[in-house]
């Protein structure tokens, strides 16, 4: 389980967070909303050790990481792909895969064939480079890449990101579906597919607890277990994914989502 408890950040004279605490639970999504600007980022950044915190504290299982330096935090247990997903262009598949293995023991430093079970198209793709793929198989490999390392907590930045507003839609739609194991219906485009596959199944494993940022309603009302909203560097509200479907916690929920 992850605590954020009362947190500040600084960019040097410029606070970006304010006493902000979170928390998320395995098996679990908890969503982060907000508009551009707000922190959101800056947050992951601070759970992930890439920016210290001033003040508060930051535990992974009950044991506080805040002190620790990321490559320590990323032996704890703790992934993240990072917003725009940061694979390597220039390398293979198999290659961008394999740097999840830093923070591993020797013994351990193989890619889990449950990745290609979840993912096929990774295996299908080995050998082509990172650049070469598509946008919704960019987010497996950089999801792939993270599981590589056998995460507790999963942080991913804004996983919409590139992907057009149609197929943000599908995305919720596929993810719901799979949420109640429902039948599918209707159709749903090949990324989109790719992506809900992606995010749903790492949700499903039932051992991981997933921080998700966004800033898409709709997307995020379809997948939250709980969800905090953001506002300048504070958070303002906060709920369970049903309270997300009552219409006017919706429309207090857009309202810091919109310029």
């Amino acid at each position: 389980m992850l605590s954020v408890q009362d947190i500040d950040l600084y960019y040097g004279a410029a606070i970006a967070l304010k006493t902000v605490s979170i928390e998320a639970r395995p098996g679990a999504v908890t969503c982060i909303l907000g508009r551009n600007g707000v922190g959101k980022t800056s947050l992951m950044r601070a759970i992930c050790g890439r920016h210290p915190i001033a003040a508060g504290e930051i535990r992974l299982n009950g044991a506080p990481i805040h002190a620790l330096h990321p490559e320590s935090r990323a032996r704890k247990g703790l992934a993240s792909v990072p917003q725009g997903r940061e694979i390597f262009p220039l390398l293979t598949v198999r290659e961008n895969l394999e740097i999840g293995y830093a923070p591993l023991p020797r013994k351990d430093r193989t890619i889990p064939e449950e990745i290609f079970e979840m993912f096929p198209v990774l295996r299908q793709m080995l050998g082509r480079r990172g650049g070469d793929l598509s946008g919704g198989q960019q987010q497996q490999l950089a999801i792939g890449r993270a599981l590589v390392t056998r995460p507790r907590l999963l942080l991913l930045d804004e996983p919409t990101e590139g992907i057009q507003p149609s197929i943000i839609k599908d995305i919720g739609r596929a993810i719901d579906r799979l949420r109640s194991k429902g039948p599918a219906s209707g159709p749903t485009s090949e990324e989109a597919a790719e992506i809900r596959h992606a995010v749903a199944t790492v949700r499903e494993r039932g051992d991981i607890a997933i921080v998700l940022v966004e800033q898409y309603f709709d997307f995020a009302r379809d997948l939250a277990d709980t969800y905090y909203v953001m506002d300048r560097g504070e958070i303002v509200a906060q709920g369970t994914g049903a309270d997300l479907k009552d219409p006017a916690r919706e429309a207090e929920v857009r309202r810091h989502l919109t310029v």
